[in-house]
Formats: C-alpha cells, structure tokens, sequence
C-alpha cells in the first residue's frame, strides 16, 4: 500500500514564472509562453516586447527599479551620452539619450529613451551596465555642445556652453591644466569620427582661453574668474546669494549699542573673547580668563591656549579696530587684508596655524570639505563685495560671517576671525554687538550647518538675531553685573546635550543713554 501510494505521488508543477527575471525581452523562443502568462495576468507588457513579472507595482515604479538595464535591452550596445551622460540621470522629465546606429524613441513608463544616430564606442568610452557604454567626457562635451535644435517639448539633449566653461573651469581647478589638455587632445582624436567640427571649434575656443592662449569671449562668471586669476568656488557663491536674498526680504530691526562706557566696553570685549575661544575648545574658568586679560597671568602649562583668549580680546577689545567696517575699507583688497592682520594676531603662537597666510592645503569638517586653496582669495572677494550691497549693519555682519566660515580660507582659528568681523560690523555701524554663549553653541552650529547643508538660511538669521537680542539684555556696567546676569541665563553651562540648559532670555533693561566714551576715544585717535 505504502509503495502504491508512492507511485500515485507527482513531482510539483514548476511555477512558468520562476525562472524569468523580474523584467525580460521577449524573444522568438519564448513569444507562446510570454503571451499565455501575460493573459493569465502573470506578467505585464511595459514596452516594445518589454515584460516585467510584478504586476502588483505601478509600471512606472518598476521602470525606474530597473532604469539601465531596461535601456540596454531596448538599445543594446548603446552609448549614453549627451546630457544624460554629463548628468548621470534621465533629464526631468524622464528622457535618457543614448547614440546608435539608428535613431528611434522608445517609451516606457515614465522613461522616454530617445536614440541619437551616431557611431558605437570609440577611444576612451567605457562599459557600463546591461551592454551599454558611457561616452567619455570628450564625446559628451563634443556631442553635447553640437547646435542642435529641440523640436517638441522635451528636453534638449544638448548641453550649454555654460554648463561646459563651468566644468571645465572646475577641471582645472582640481587636476590642473594636464587635465585640460588631455580633454582637447582626445577631442581632437575623436571628432572626425562624430563628425564634430564646429564643436570643437568652440571647446577649444573654451579650453584655450582657460589656459591663457586663446581669448574668446566666456559666458560665465566662474570662467571668466579663472581667467582674471582669481577664480572661486560656484558652489559656495550659490549659498552666498541664498543667504544675501534671505537678508534682503527680511525685515530688520535696529538694535543700537547700548554701550557706551570705556570700562563697559571691556567687559563686553572680555565675554566676546572668552565665549568665542570656549566654542573652539580654548576652554579655561571664566575666572582664570579674566586673570589672563586684566591681570595678565598666563598659566604656565597652557600659554598658547592663553594667548588665542588674549589675542582674541585685543581685536574686540580694541576701539579703533571694532570701529572699522567693510563699508569703511578702502576695497575688497584691503579689507582681505584686514582679515589676515587679524589672524596673524590671534595666531601669533600658533606658527604651525600659518598666522597671517590663507590656508595652503584643503581643511574640512567630516566629510564636508571646505573651499580650496586655490579658490580663497576669489570666492572670499565675491563674498565681501556682495556683503557690500546690504543696506544693514546686521545683515552685513551676518553674510560676512557666513562667508568666512564657510570657505574656511586659514588653518586654525576661522571661527574666531569670523565672530571678530562680524561683531566689527555690528559696532562700525551702531548696532549692538553679540555674544554666542557656550550653552548657546549647538543652535549656532545648527544654524550654520542649516544653511550650508540644505540651503535653508532662515535658521542661522534667527539664532543671530535671538544672539544679538540676549546680549543687549545683559548689564556690561561692571564685570560683576556683567557675570552675574549672564550666570543667571546659564550662560556658561555646557549646551548640546540631552536635558541640557537652555538660553534664558533675561528682562528687558531699563532705557539708559549711555555714555559716548567708546565713540570720543575712536574719534581722538589717530587713523
């Protein structure tokens, strides 16, 4: 019975899906079989005898899963070039371009594949996915910069002479002029074959000009800097103006300095230095700082560190240097200047932070790198001339601060000649400067990281401004009064961390009208 029963006992139908691959190209072999599952509802037609076995997913979905390799078995041994190349992406609204022998446009869902005739892979083309290639950077450039008219509503193919000089410039930013050359002599090796006169006429005309032996008009201003000598960052330009406009749609209040007093002036100038260094990590007992500054006792294990509080307070601490302005610099020059006399007096005991000299290798914070070197002195420049075109001591000292540290031009010691500039802005133009207290730091680089990262400025505006409100509300009369407030809003507790202290606003002050010590003392000394 037992051996009955298994004689009786038939092997599992095999599944007629299982061994198809989520999305296939019907063939001749396998057309009866395709078609018998497809009116089962086993599979779906996506395309030109384009099949896929989840039928549970929106097409669209499924397509953009299995972008490449659905290209590859539309257009096998396809080049993708053109734009789609030079961005690495569908265009946004879902066309790829891709050269072969013959021109077709194939559409699937959410994806058009538009075939542009041209020869296959040539010298410098590489494997890419599913039997496609990638055209090189000279093809792209070449087939890209071809005049070439879009006809219907979707995106040209083609890629901008700006986009180009953009691409270019970054080159040789980052690999030098070998780069460049190396680019115009395989785009030479090539175009006779892509049949690209006239565009290699014009990226020659590009790379030339770049390496100064040619000089044809450039369409952008990242190019144009280059040849200028004073080339920056694009990247970095963009959030300046994300920032700049953000300044000049926000209305902004006045807040005048409230201190007038010479000793006042101290006290203020005494906080501004310490709170600046802790948020370093110059960490010291606001008692021991203040013995450093008034009373000149340097720690004997920790004098460099000494030193960074000391210099610090002799910029801020200074009348004549707090007084001056990027409105009151003679040019961009001289105000850049004006940024590296400040560094070297901070860094003075600091050699290895190269005091007075902008950066000669790249600094960065985690994975985030920092302007190059050889962009400072440009992306700097467009920075300070724009921070001219506001109207408001405030928004000047915010941009200018912004600018600084994020193209982060020295060594060591960014953050503190930023804070010095920016509250120099503030004082130059009567506006009550600030104080970024130590349980305050995390908002502030929240702010900053805001702006940076996600392009969102709002967020470094408000804690400035909240930063500016709060030390207008502290009493600098005497450095009792002074400490004692700032106590009080748990000024110096350690911020960040979970269930940690938070800013506490003090009362408002009653109106005072302060002396004009500060303002007669600037006025008598000697410019």
């Amino acid at each position: 019975m037992e051996r009955k029963d298994q004689a009786n006992i038939r092997p599992a139908a095999k599944d007629p899906v299982a061994d198809l691959p989520e999305v296939f190209l019907s063939t001749s072999a396998i057309t009866n079989r395709v078609s018998a599952l497809a009116s089962q509802g086993r599979v779906r037609k996506i395309g030109p005898r384009l099949y896929t076995t989840d039928v549970r997913s929106n097409p669209a979905d499924v397509v953009r899963r299995h972008l490449w390799h659905l290209v590859g078995l539309c257009v096998p041994g396809a080049v993708v070039s053109y734009r789609t190349a030079f961005e690495g992406r569908p265009a946004d609204d879902g066309t790829v371009y891709v050269v072969a022998p013959a021109v077709r446009i194939i559409a699937l869902p959410g994806l058009t594949i538009r075939v542009v005739r041209g020869p296959g892979p040539l010298d410098g083309d590489q494997s890419y996915i599913a039997s496609l290639f990638l055209a090189s950077r000279p093809r792209l450039l070449l087939e890209g910069l071809t005049l070439t008219r879009t006809r219907g509503a979707h995106t040209s193919r083609a890629i901008s002479r700006a986009t180009a000089e953009e691409y270019l410039s970054r080159e040789l930013q980052l690999a030098g002029e070998e780069r460049l050359n190396a680019i115009r002599d395989q785009a030479r090796a090539i175009a006779p074959a892509l049949d690209a006169v006239d565009a290699l006429a014009i990226l020659d005309g590009i790379i030339g000009t770049l390496l100064g032996t040619r000089n044809v008009p450039l369409a952008t201003g990242v190019a144009r800097a280059h040849v200028s000598g004073q080339p920056y960052d694009p990247g970095r330009i963009a959030l300046f103006h994300t920032l700049h406009a953000a300044l000049r749609q926000r209305p902004v209040g006045s807040r005048p300095e409230r201190v007038g007093s010479l000793e006042a002036f101290r006290v203020l100038s005494f906080f501004d230095a310490y709170f600046s260094n802790f948020i370093e990590g110059t960490e010291f007992e606001v008692d021991e700082a203040r013995q450093i500054v008034f009373e000149g006792k340097i720690p004997a294990q920790r004098p460099q560190d000494a030193h960074d509080v000391l210099g610090t307070y002799r910029l801020v601490g200074s009348p004549l240097w707090m007084a001056v302005g990027v409105l009151d610099t003679k040019s961009v020059d001289a105000y850049l200047d004006r940024m590296r006399r400040a560094h070297a007096d901070l860094m003075a005991l600091r050699p290895a932070a190269l005091p007075g000299e902008f950066k000669r290798l790249a600094n960065r914070a985690g994975a985030t790198p920092f302007v190059a070197p050889a962009l400072v002195s440009g992306t700097l420049r467009y920075g300070v001339e724009l921070a001219q075109s506001l109207d408001h001591a405030f928004s000047r000292a915010v941009l200018l601060k912004f600018v600084i540290a994020e193209v982060h031009p020295f060594t060591d010691g960014n953050g503190r000649v930023a804070r010095a500039l920016m509250n120099a802005e503030l004082s130059a133009g009567g506006e009550q400067r600030l104080l970024i207290p130590t349980v305050y730091r995390e908002e502030y680089l929240t702010g900053l990281r805001a702006l940076s990262r996600t392009q969102y400025p709002d967020a470094l505006i408000e804690v400035l401004e909240y930063a500016q409100a709060f030390t207008a509300r502290i009493p600098f009369g005497t450095y009792v009064e002074a400490e004692t407030a700032l106590r009080a809003a748990h000024a110096f507790e350690g911020g960040g961390g979970a269930g940690s202290m938070k800013l506490r606003m003090p009362p408002e002050p009653p109106p005072v009208t302060p002396r004009c010590e500060v303002r007669q003392t600037v006025a008598q000394l000697p410019k």
